[in-house]
């Protein structure tokens, strides 16, 4: 045989570890119908029935093993009717009819036809049913009743009205049935389609998710280490230019090298901390957001004006991260590119339906960074980081400075808290 140790296992099936249907062969929609067991329960019934029929008297002639034999043609057959179900069914139906010429009318002989039947139409092939239970039920009255007299066979052996009737609505019946089971099949293969689909386009958005996610992270870190490596330089600087001549501004400037290291030392941590498994203890610092303007501008390096108004309100948590690490850049190119007696001015406007960031270098003659080039960088991330949110950010010079404008899509909410900053407060 050409399975003889069985085929290959198929890539479909419930999965051993979450119980979920997968995958599917080729033409699962068509119901396969009962296994052995309808082939060997076929067998007991009519088997059985006969000897009951016999032990009372309504078989017409003895029980030999020739009778047993022809009750079990059908059933035995039944075993290949999933390769060959018309024939089956011709099979199973003569050995029915054969034995209903030795007793009297009833049920019992009819199960392994109607379990072809029933297979016939399990496999789609409605017409052949509906034509197979025609000549079959046409030969049954031939039979019984039209040739009756000149086979001679017994009266006894010979359905009436009812009989006959019965017998048409079980062969109706097997057929619609077995077309419900078909239906029924192919209803259960598109769910355990739709399923495996929906498990695939779940697995791909989470993918996709974790790969936004990674570059979130990215982004984050080159904030992050970008504005504080370039305060710790400026301030590196500063204590090398001052280191003989005026010590104790050297040894503040050291002790904001110190600050800046420690705080980006801490944001690092907590940008990471979307990395953390689940048994891992949740971070301590607050998240990074205009709540924390103030700390923010303080560790500049230089001296800022925080502005802030309108209703302040609770942000997004993506543009409130947004505003804040923009600002970050943008006090970052003024201190890189403006140089010693710098300043800036951050105004924050909440808006009703967005919020406006007006970040200005008002150094007079400030050389403005030029966006792409290996100093300009930041703006260009600037722009990508407005732009991913739906904001739009324009950078350019204006008459004594240099000046960001950001505006950022915020729904509204309501108020909370205080305001980060006082209007017109200095840093």
């Amino acid at each position: 045989m050409k399975h003889l140790h069985g085929p290959p296992a198929p890539p479909w099936g419930r999965d051993q570890r979450t119980g979920r249907f997968h995958g599917g062969p080729p033409g699962a929609g068509q119901f396969r119908g009962p296994g052995v067991g309808a082939a060997v329960g076929a067998g007991l019934f009519q088997a059985l029935g006969a000897k009951q029929q016999a032990g009372e008297g309504h078989i017409l002639v003895a029980m030999r093993p020739a009778l047993y034999l022809l009750l079990l043609v059908g059933p035995v057959a039944l075993l290949l009717r999933r390769r060959y179900p018309v024939t089956v069914f011709a099979v199973a139906a003569a050995a029915s009819l054969g034995f209903a010429t030795v007793a009297q009318p009833h049920w019992f002989w009819t199960v392994a036809p109607i379990v072809a039947l029933f297979a016939i139409a399990c496999a789609g092939r409605r017409t052949a049913a509906l034509i197979a239970a025609g000549v079959a039920y046409t030969a049954y009255l031939l039979v019984f009743w039209v040739f009756a007299d000149p086979i001679g066979l017994p009266g006894q052996a010979r359905p009436g009205l009812r009989e006959a009737l019965l017998l048409g609505i079980a062969l109706a019946a097997a057929i619609f049935l077995g077309g419900m089971a078909k239906i029924r099949g192919e209803q259960l293969a598109q769910t355990m389609k739709m399923r495996a689909e929906r498990e695939r386009a779940e697995q791909e958005q989470q993918r996709r998710q974790a790969s936004e996610e990674r570059l979130r992270i990215a982004r984050e870190l080159h904030d992050v280490i970008g504005h504080h490596l370039s305060l710790i330089n400026v301030q590196a600087g500063v204590g090398l230019h001052l280191m003989d001549s005026r010590p104790e501004q050297a040894r503040e400037a050291l002790s904001a090298i110190k600050t800046a290291s420690s705080e980006a030392l801490r944001e690092v941590r907590s940008v990471l901390g979307a990395l953390r498994t689940e048994d891992e203890a949740a971070p301590r610092q607050p998240a990074l957001g205009l709540s924390r303007l103030h700390d923010l501008t303080a560790d500049a390096g230089l001296p800022v004006e925080t502005r802030v108004t309108g209703e302040v309100r609770t942000l997004p948590a993506e543009v409130d991260r947004a505003a804040y690490r923009i600002v970050q850049e943008a006090l970052t190119n003024v201190r890189r590119h403006a140089g010693q007696g710098a300043s800036a001015s951050v105004a924050v406007d909440y808006l009703p339906t967005a919020l406006h960031l007006a970040v200005r270098n008002d150094t007079a003659n400030a050389p403005a960074p030029v966006e792409g080039g290996p100093a300009g960088t930041g703006i260009a991330g600037m722009r990508a980081r407005a732009q991913s949110l739906g904001g739009t950010l324009e950078a350019g010079p204006v008459t004594d400075g240099f000046l960001v404008s950001v505006l950022l899509p915020a729904g509204g909410h309501a108020v909370v808290g205080d305001r980060p900053r006082r209007e017109g407060a200095m840093e």
